[in-house]
């Protein structure tokens, strides 16, 4: 009989631990989400206080290119025979965290325009290195949104976590004045709202 009270409660024990074990998986995916930090980004891309993170964004596209006359310092001519690499435009589309689409990037002029089919459009306030290889960090100022939905309110997008999209290593030449390249990309893109 003692045999049976031991079985029962090592039995016991396991199945109070598997429930243990299961409960703490469940409460994983009811965890609160992390809040998104910009603790790690150079100063003058930082949101400014008083505003809040509304959406976080992943870009996934192309911007594209064309080799044009190298532009000149204003009120100077430009060199003759300098060319480089111009920056014409993005296309990408916008996903949430979890790789559903959420709206899509495009320009110019640069344009975020969400599912909904409000949008915006922004100025830049500042750009700092975000390594070999990678476009920028951007911190830009919104523009009031055209329409009423996820982009109403919308004060400050962030550009982080990028990858790729910088002009492409191919000569760009008198010889081949006006082509274009176009390189792919991804980067995050955060949407600021007042708090």
């Amino acid at each position: 009989m003692s045999m049976s009270i031991k079985k029962l409660s090592a039995l016991s024990a396991v199945a109070a631990a598997s429930a243990v074990l299961l409960g703490a998986c469940g409460s994983m995916g009811a965890a609160p989400a992390m809040m998104y930090s910009q603790a790690s980004l150079p100063d003058a891309v930082k949101v400014p206080a008083g505003n809040r993170v509304a959406m976080e964004t992943v870009g996934v596209g192309e911007v594209t290119y064309e080799c044009r006359d190298k532009a000149s310092a204003p009120g100077m001519p430009a060199a003759p025979g300098m060319m480089e690499w111009v920056f014409v435009g993005p296309n990408a589309v916008l996903n949430d965290r979890g790789g559903k689409a959420v709206g899509k990037y495009y320009g110019p002029p640069a344009t975020w325009e969400s599912m909904d089919g409000s949008k915006v459009t922004a100025t830049q306030l500042a750009v700092a290195p975000a390594g070999a290889g990678n476009l920028p960090y951007q911190l830009v100022k919104a523009n009031p949104a055209m329409g009423s939905g996820a982009m109403a309110g919308v004060t400050h997008i962030q550009r982080v976590a990028t990858k790729g999209g910088v002009p492409p290593a191919t000569a760009c030449s008198p010889a081949n004045k006006g082509a274009r390249e176009i390189v792919k990309y991804q980067a995050d893109y955060i949407f600021w709202k007042a708090a």
